[in-house]
């Protein structure tokens, strides 16, 4: 009864590993999918729509063949649409049967020039390097990229953005085809072929014993005596059974194919799509809910797009201090940003030992908030933090078009008790106008009103506005004029006076929404100092402050002098029907400039 078992466990087994097998082999289907998109056109780029890549689940992996440097990038479609809008490009969509197809859409015809101007033909456009991509990649002859876009970003594909762009492009997808059975089928049928086995050696063991000598049976013959004196002569022993040794070998040799066998089947397709997924859905984590308000545009950027900016302006910047070059700094910066380098680099180039400024920190960013908005100009701001300094670097950046880099305009270093309650980067924030209502004061008073407290302290009409106990860089300006007056008396009050004015910065305020109705505003702010003669027969002189002089081009004047720092300032300024006064949050002071007086 033993071998029948031990044979139907070896049937079962085989029946099981072959279906196994069979799963994994004849019955399984293609892994992946791939379509060949034909493009019949040549132009400089080709444009792989969202709808096209999410045509089948999954991730998606674009292969495109061409003869030399292959460009690729992928963005949101409206950023990207934006882009090509003066270039001849090729775009992939879906037709309504759901196949890939493609058309040419040419650029638009240059505007008639004026009687007597030149037509200036388009620069062709860089692909690499734009602020506007998400990632990019660059291979030679072959790109190769695996992706999950979602359909409303899109894939950019060119060569040099001048040569025709790679024309032979497939799309893969994988079917998602798994054979859940496969690997309890060949490890179960492994187990049943060694229980078989372990029956049949059973079975064996009582055969065996079932053959023994028995109490009853039939007369043996009569035996005679053996002559144990001649050498070498048959003895008449006959062995019934063969040796130990032999017995051992046997049963080795007879064990050691079953064990082979199920060695192999047992590695046999067993990958993770081979196991049914038993594992219960994961609970999610309840995160606090942000409300997107309707009709509000897609945030500028992502964070890690943030990042790669920063780091970009970040290196481009230290390349411009490095060389002194305002030219090469204006690339990645504007307004008080650059003027501020601008003035330290003809300070530099004529005092060999004045210092440069800090350089752009470029670290992790601890936060970002991008605008929400499809259009341009767009902006962002980014939080950087240094572990080492414990010092944090609030910033803003600027795209006046599609086609421009992103230009820093603001940064300040954040005081240290500094709290924003903003917005999720994949969110963002809406920018807010800058007379807006809606404020304790408006984006674009902001400037005006603190210099009024700069300059009269209490007294001034604003000075309830702004919240005292947090304004640190209001009591370093007010000591730091007290020191300056005091050490001036002591040697030229007789035959001059200092005065000191703040006065608001020509730069535009910038100012995103916070998800309390308030708003972050960045404003600039000129701090004055002027020295002026008391009598007609005294001068001036900065013979003693090498900085003025260079920047002044004089030694002396019978008028004086007029100092002027460039002062980049932070504020949260509250929703207007807030009991919250406005929060001062971070600065950055550095001189701009040195003039004579004018009578």
């Amino acid at each position: 009864m033993r071998f029948v078992w031990a044979v139907a466990a070896f049937v079962l087994a085989t029946l099981m590993i072959g279906a196994g097998i069979a799963q994994r082999t004849v019955f399984q289907g293609p892994e992946t999918e791939t379509r060949a998109i034909e493009i019949d056109e040549t132009a400089p780029y080709i444009v792989v729509d969202g709808g096209v890549l999410n045509s089948h689940r999954g991730a998606q992996t674009l292969r495109a063949r061409g003869d030399g440097e292959i460009f690729a990038a992928y963005g949101r479609t409206t950023d990207m649409t934006q882009w090509l809008a003066t270039s001849d490009h090729v775009r992939v969509t879906l037709d309504d049967d759901g196949d890939p197809v493609a058309e040419f859409v040419a650029a638009p015809e240059p505007e008639e020039p004026a009687e007597g101007e030149e037509t200036a033909e388009p620069a062709p456009l860089t692909p690499a390097g734009s602020d506007l991509w998400l990632d990019e990649f660059q291979q030679e002859d072959v790109l190769v990229t695996s992706l999950q876009l979602p359909e409303e970003m899109s894939l950019l594909v060119a060569a040099d953005g001048v040569q025709p762009a790679p024309s032979r492009l497939t799309l893969t997808w994988p079917t998602g085809v798994t054979t859940p059975w496969a690997g309890p089928l060949i490890v179960g049928g492994c187990l049943v072929m060694a229980a078989g086995i372990v029956l049949y050696i059973l079975g064996l063991r009582h055969a065996r014993r079932s053959r023994g000598p028995r109490r009853k049976g039939l007369p043996m013959a009569q035996t005679e005596p053996i002559d144990l004196a001649v050498e070498g002569a048959d003895k008449g022993v006959i062995s019934a059974t063969p040796t130990r040794r032999r017995i051992s070998a046997g049963k080795r040799a007879f064990a050691a194919v079953p064990i082979v066998a199920v060695s192999a089947l047992l590695f046999t397709g067993c990958t993770a799509d081979a196991w049914p997924q038993l594992g219960g859905t994961p609970t999610p984590t309840p995160t606090e809910t942000v409300i997107v308000p309707a009709g509000q545009g897609q945030p500028a950027v992502t964070k890690a797009q943030a990042q790669r900016i920063v780091t970009r302006v970040a290196e481009q910047v230290a390349t411009a201090d490095e060389a002194k070059d305002a030219a090469a700094a204006a690339a990645r910066l504007a307004g008080p940003a650059l003027a501020e380098r601008e003035t330290n680099y003809t300070l530099r180039a004529q005092l060999a030992d004045h210092p440069a400024l800090d350089p752009i920190p470029s670290g992790p960013l601890s936060l970002v908030l991008p605008q929400a908005f499809d259009g341009w100009p767009r902006t962002f701001m980014a939080v950087v933090d240094d572990p080492q300094d414990k010092q944090s670097t609030i910033m803003t950046m600027s795209q006046e078009d599609a086609w421009a880099d992103y230009k820093l305009t603001y940064i300040a270093n954040l005081a240290a008790d500094t709290s924003m309650n903003v917005a999720p980067d994949y969110v963002g924030a809406t920018a807010v106008e800058p007379n807006s209502p809606f404020l304790v004061l408006p984006p674009d008073q902001i400037a005006t009103a603190y210099a009024d407290v700069l300059n009269n302290g209490d007294d001034s009409e604003f000075a309830a506005f702004f919240d005292e106990d947090t304004d640190t860089f209001r009591a370093e300006v007010a000591r730091d004029r007290a020191g300056r007056l005091e050490q001036f008396n002591q040697t030229g009050q007789e035959t001059g006076k200092l005065t000191f004015a703040a006065t608001a910065g020509t730069q535009a305020p910038v100012a995103l929404a916070t998800l309390d109705s308030g708003a972050i505003v960045a404003v600039t702010i000129n701090e004055s100092d002027t020295v002026t003669p008391t009598n007609a027969d005294a001068v001036i002189k900065v013979d003693s402050n090498p900085i003025v002089k260079t920047l002044a081009g004089v030694t002396q004047s019978a008028t004086g002098f007029t100092t002027t720092f460039a002062d980049q300032l932070f504020f949260f300024v509250p929703a207007q029907s807030s009991s919250e006064s406005i929060r001062f949050l971070g600065y950055s002071s550095n001189i701009l400039s040195a003039k004579v007086v004018n009578q």
